[in-house]
């Protein structure tokens, strides 16, 4: 799925109302009308989506790493996934959300904390994934994660070394 496909699909959630509170900002943290604040995670789909044991998917905001499912397998997909598999894999997590809070998969939309490292500036730093910048969302963070991307692509890092590069990253 193309990130443009993607882009609009979110801005549709949007227009119908995303997940804002009461006094109309976005809801943060674990507001309830989000998601939980805290979990622990059953399995890892992939490099950029989590099941929780509660059930609730979460996909990581801010990351599109390379595609291992549906039949995909895209260059460094499969070592997103392990990478991701060993950070968060059975971990208590802490989930922080932005504007959106689902997409139209009935996701989450967080920043996934575990420990003190969060996952989501980590995936892209090391190369596992590249940025997905779906406004609202991330829009105080995209500079920082640009700058974590550009870092990684000069170095070569991870999904940056494939030839040619995951449809994810183009």
């Amino acid at each position: 799925m193309s990130r443009h496909v993607i882009a609009a699909a979110v801005a549709a959630v949007v227009a119908l109302g995303g997940c804002v509170g009461a006094s109309g900002e976005p809801d943060a943290g674990g507001h309830p009308s989000c998601g939980p604040a805290t979990g622990t995670v059953d399995h890892v789909v992939d490099g950029d989506t989590i099941v929780l044991t509660s059930g609730e998917r979460v996909r990581y905001l801010l990351v599109d790493a390379p595609e291992t499912t549906f039949g995909h397998t895209d260059c460094y997909g499969g070592n997103a996934t392990r990478f991701n598999t060993d950070l968060v894999g059975g971990q208590a997590i802490a989930l922080r959300y932005d504007a959106v809070c689902r997409d139209d998969y009935g996701r989450l939309l967080a920043y996934v904390t575990v420990g003190e490292t969060e996952v989501n500036a980590l995936l892209v730093e090391r190369g596992y994934a590249c940025v997905l910048h779906i406004a609202p969302n991330g829009d105080a963070r995209l500079a920082e994660f640009a700058d974590l991307e550009a870092l990684a692509r000069t170095d070569e890092r991870g999904v940056w070394s494939c030839r040619p590069l995951p449809p994810a990253c183009r």
